[in-house]
């Protein structure tokens, strides 16, 4: 029941209201040198008006870039869960100093003396600092890294979201965090799968409406690939991310060495060819933003020999020398030459390719797929063929370059050892993988598995697998001169 006001009580209730606005009323939790605060300037803090149950940035006399002093906790004011979606504390409020050690005080504190220096440096109200794991506190990071820190520290591996990743997750991506309790990694997945179907969609049904016409295939090829690559990558970020809480998420290597030799062992079964038997040998020289690669396979019984020279140019993103603090995103114009000489089938392939990489750090996406990575490039190629006979317009081609690929990174951020995997499909068809043919009769690129780890400071192992038209594999072992890997 709601009792009504007489006409004559109005004035003396706004005057009430009014003053209960505007006169400073102090708060429990204040310190008590700083100045009062207004019940309106309370309420703006509230959950209701986008704040959060603790007040972020309680005005005293201290000045932005002064530093201040901790505040004890107040053990009437309700500490927030640590669910995905519960407002979090405030980074001051993590660096909180507890007399008497408690499991959340541990949880709470940063990891080691030098961050928690390096984040008490940081003035309220600014950006933080990168974090131990390399994440950058920034506008292009979703969440701050605190909050990185407290989602991390509160996940836990449940098997049934595992399994449904892969049905109906493969196709419905998003639904697996969304049944583990991650609602902002199921929007973010449900909307790349949104934009990789309207890619394919976009580029696939000109495509079959020009039936395949060369004036207008090869953009849209490139934007159907590109919708692929989307989908293929938010497929596996939705198992990556039920799956990730059962290890220590990797971080990118703070610096790679300037200079690496590989030597191994390669096999490939393709019936098409005699050759089988290969050793691998490879070089890498980094330098500021260039690096130079040289890869060669010799078939000794054989003769067939394939050697790919060239570099990359890092346009964005720190250089793999010197990338401490970096997440690992980067974008690089590549240049390569091609020589493939066939001695048994009597012809010689020279080449060149030219094309853009990129790799993109997943916790930018959402902080449950920290310590993993997607992958694109795109270029063209250009090959002429050499072999007995006339010369005709066979001897030219040109083909469009593209592949994508998942991976994690393997090093912890302590000791010497560090690396990558990852996941990918490659569209090129004239390596030693080929082409796999589909049930339509068309031709697409081929599947793989690679990955490299430095073991210690000097030696490390890299591994390959593709699977195309033909199966390739290889196993080599590193050498790294110059530096800390």
């Amino acid at each position: 029941m709601v009792s009504e006001l007489s006409p004559r009580s109005w004035p003396l209730a706004v005057a009430v209201v009014g003053a209960f606005l505007v006169l400073p009323v102090r708060a429990l939790a204040q310190d008590a040198e700083a100045e009062p605060l207004t019940a309106f300037d309370l309420l703006a803090r509230s959950p209701q008006l986008g704040g959060t149950d603790i007040p972020r940035d309680l005005p005293g006399r201290a000045t932005v870039g002064a530093p201040r002093r901790p505040r004890m906790p107040d053990a009437t004011v309700p500490m927030p869960d640590l669910g995905r979606q519960s407002p979090l504390p405030a980074p001051e409020l993590l660096r909180m100093e507890s007399p008497v050690p408690s499991p959340s005080s541990e949880l709470l504190a940063p990891a080691s003396a030098e961050a928690a220096a390096s984040v008490s440096e940081v003035p309220m109200g600014l950006p933080a600092p990168l974090t131990p794991q390399g994440r950058p506190d920034s506008p292009l990071s979703p969440l701050p890294a605190s909050t990185t820190a407290l989602l991390d520290a509160s996940r836990s591996f449940q098997v049934v979201p595992v399994a449904v990743a892969v049905v109906p997750g493969l196709l419905f991506h998003g639904l697996a965090p969304a049944l583990a309790g991650d609602g902002h990694t199921a929007k973010r997945l449900f909307a790349m799968e949104g934009a990789g179907l309207g890619l394919i969609a976009l580029g696939g049904v000109p495509i079959a409406l020009t039936g395949a016409s060369r004036r207008t295939i090869a953009p849209l090829y490139a934007v159907t690939l590109a919708g692929f690559s989307v989908f293929g990558i938010s497929a596996l970020a939705n198992l990556y991310s039920v799956a990730s809480p059962a290890f220590d998420p990797g971080v990118p290597a703070s610096s790679l060495p300037p200079l690496e030799f590989e030597m191994g062992y390669q096999y490939v079964s393709d019936t098409s060819f005699d050759y089988d038997h290969f050793v691998s040998l490879g070089a890498v020289a980094r330098f500021e933003e260039v690096k130079l690669e040289a890869i060669a396979r010799l078939a000794p019984d054989e003769g067939n020999t394939q050697v790919r020279l060239g570099g990359a140019y890092r346009l964005l993103g720190e250089p793999e020398r010197r990338r401490a603090g970096s997440d690992g995103s980067s974008l690089d114009a590549e240049l390569f030459g091609l020589f493939h000489r066939f001695p048994t089938e009597g012809f010689t392939v020279v080449g060149g390719d030219m094309g853009f990489r990129g790799r993109y750090a997943m916790s930018r996406v959402s902080p449950s797929l920290a310590g993993s990575f997607a992958e694109a490039s795109i270029g063209m190629a250009l090959q002429g063929y050499s072999y007995p006979g006339p010369v005709s317009d066979g001897n030219l081609h040109s083909q469009l370059l593209f592949s994508f690929g998942y991976g994690v990174w393997l090093g912890r951020g302590g000791g010497p050892f560090k690396g990558e995997a990852m996941l990918f499909y490659d569209h090129r068809k004239d390596g030693f993988a080929g082409g796999l043919r589909t049930l339509g009769g068309g031709v697409v690129g081929n599947f793989g598995l690679r990955g490299r780890a430095l073991l210690t400071e000097t030696w490390g192992v890299a591994a390959e697998f593709q699977a195309g038209g033909a199966l390739v594999g290889r196993l080599s072992l590193i050498y790294a001169l110059g530096g800390e890997s």
